[in-house]
């Protein structure tokens, strides 16, 4: 009887691909990386900057899989570090700037970093975490070199495992203390896969990096680009003016945002003239939008596709395909090709129409928390990440996101989504800026409370939004007390901070 041979298919991540950075490098060593600021690098020339730096990581005695922080806002010294781990195959773990040194050193310890890059204006600060934790080297990120264009390539790097983790993130913190999120590079790969799938793939293609690079969002322009061989353009913090002027001189034709700065990109074209003729696709993450910012882009014939994900989905797992955009104005989408999709309730997964936890299964899904087995596995359910989101699917399969399932206010056992107060507000023509969160009541248990922020110039008074408010909303959805601010609480990706709303409401707001 003949023998039978079994062959195994490689699970998810379980395979070696050559070195992305190399391959760009040798395909495309003319085609500009990245400009940033004054810095213009094509993939040849970056690739001469990673293999130095890694030299010298190597030299310095950092080790496979250690784990590297960097400190340091969006350009070239990010971009390059990012590329430099990787190349020494450690671990990369991005600080997030606007975080206090308590914060960070939190962070560090919890990592275990033993080494940290700081770019020379945060340089201070990395030397006073490093005096707090002496096991933690600092390692300057040395100034760009002149554009030059190189007389050969520098050797290969070694292949990447995309099993292998590339990255701990650690997630915003808004329900708790943050935890860190294993980003491995099939997360990275497969969620570049998809996004190309989706958005469809052209040489020319710039994107905008206007995201900090140490966010999840940001850290996948960086692999989208040099996967695909592309550029990107980028700046070191958001301006509404200088971003739209960046996407007009440089042709940007992606910019992935959130609805903030997609807000007052708008209202500086109403102010400035003049379109962003050059994009093709604006992909607006960050949460639910509103509908009136969706329909206020379309009268500017921005091309927006809204977007679904986290930094345990590697980004993006969810979007708008570019021929729905207008049909299905206000779904988050569909999954991307590897992302499969579910809507659960009370353990079970529910039809379309019905609301429920949004899970999610694929190989951009983290792997699990650093050193978190326990919230791992509580995470999990048969294989699905259960990502805390509220959502529910229509009839062909469109998301649309409702809510955080920690935001959801309960009333009188009435199910109240924030983000529809908050849609219903920002239709106001007076109010730039809303957040709406859970309050605590006697009688009902809960009650929504709206903090607004008005455009410059406008007035309106607390009676005149709720007046407004109870022609749109149901009687119980209005909400029970209003302040007017000057600014909302947010974290570093710009997302309304409403766990910390209910402070606002003191003796002087609506009840």
């Amino acid at each position: 009887m003949p023998q039978r041979h079994t062959i195994m298919a490689p699970m998810w991540g379980e395979m070696l691909v050559p070195d992305w950075l190399t391959r760009s490098a040798a395909h495309h060593p003319d085609v500009v990386a990245l400009r940033a600021g004054a810095v213009t690098r094509t993939y040849g020339a970056l690739a001469h900057d990673v293999a130095a730096l890694a030299a010298q990581l190597l030299a310095a005695g950092v080790q496979a899989g250690e784990r590297v922080a960097v400190l340091a806002r969006n350009g070239w010294p990010f971009v390059t570090v990012v590329h430099a781990v990787c190349h020494v195959r450690a671990v990369l773990v991005p600080l997030n700037v606007r975080l206090t040194a308590a914060e960070m050193a939190w962070q560090l310890a919890d990592a275990g970093a033993t080494w940290l890059f700081a770019d020379e204006e945060l340089a201070d600060v990395a030397r006073a975490l490093s005096a707090g934790q002496p096991t933690l080297h600092v390692l300057p990120v040395p100034p760009a070199p002149p554009a030059l264009v190189p007389p050969a390539l520098p050797p290969a790097a070694p292949p990447i495992d995309l099993a292998a983790p590339q990255a701990i993130m650690y997630t915003s913190g808004t329900t708790g203390t943050p935890k860190g999120a294993i980003i491995t590079f099939g997360m990275q790969w497969w969620s570049a896969m998809g996004s190309m799938m989706n958005l469809g793939h052209d040489p020319a293609d710039r994107w905008l990096a206007v995201l900090p690079f140490f966010h999840i969002g940001g850290l996948a322009i960086i692999w989208r680009a040099t996967i695909a061989g592309t550029g990107i353009v980028s700046l070191d913090h958001f301006d509404a003016a200088a971003t739209n002027a960046a996407i007009q001189t440089e042709q940007v034709t992606l910019a992935p945002v959130v609805a903030v700065m997609l807000q007052r990109m708008l209202a500086d074209l109403d102010a400035a003239g003049g379109g962003l003729p050059s994009l093709r696709t604006v992909l607006l993450g960050g949460g639910p939008a509103p509908r009136p910012l969706l329909e206020a882009a379309a009268r500017h014939r921005l091309p927006v596709l809204q977007t679904y994900g986290m930094t345990e989905s590697c980004a993006q797992a969810v979007t708008l395909p570019p021929d729905q955009a207008l049909a299905k104005l206000g779904a988050a989408g569909l999954p991307l090709g590897a992302v499969e999709l579910a809507i659960w309730a009370d353990g079970q997964p529910v039809g379309p129409d019905i609301a429920g936890e949004i899970m999610l299964r694929g190989p951009t899904i983290t792997p699990g928390y650093w050193a978190r087995p326990a919230a791992t596995a509580a995470a999990f359910h048969d294989g699905w990440f259960a990502t805390g989101d509220i959502g529910r699917l229509d009839a062909q399969g469109f998301l649309t996101v409702l809510d955080r399932r920690s935001d959801l206010i309960i009333s009188g056992g009435e199910n109240i989504y924030p983000a529809e107060i908050e849609a219903a507000l920002l239709s106001h023509p007076a109010v730039a800026e809303a957040g709406v969160a859970g309050l605590e009541d006697p009688t009902w248990g809960q009650v929504p409370g709206a903090a607004v922020v008005l455009r410059p110039g406008a007035t309106a008074t607390p009676p005149e939004l709720i007046a407004f408010l109870t022609t749109r909303l149901a009687r119980y959805k209005v909400p029970r007390r209003l302040v007017i601010t000057a600014a909302l609480p947010r974290n570093g990706a710009s997302k309304v901070l409403r766990r910390h709303l209910p402070a606002f409401f003191g003796t002087d707001a609506l009840d």
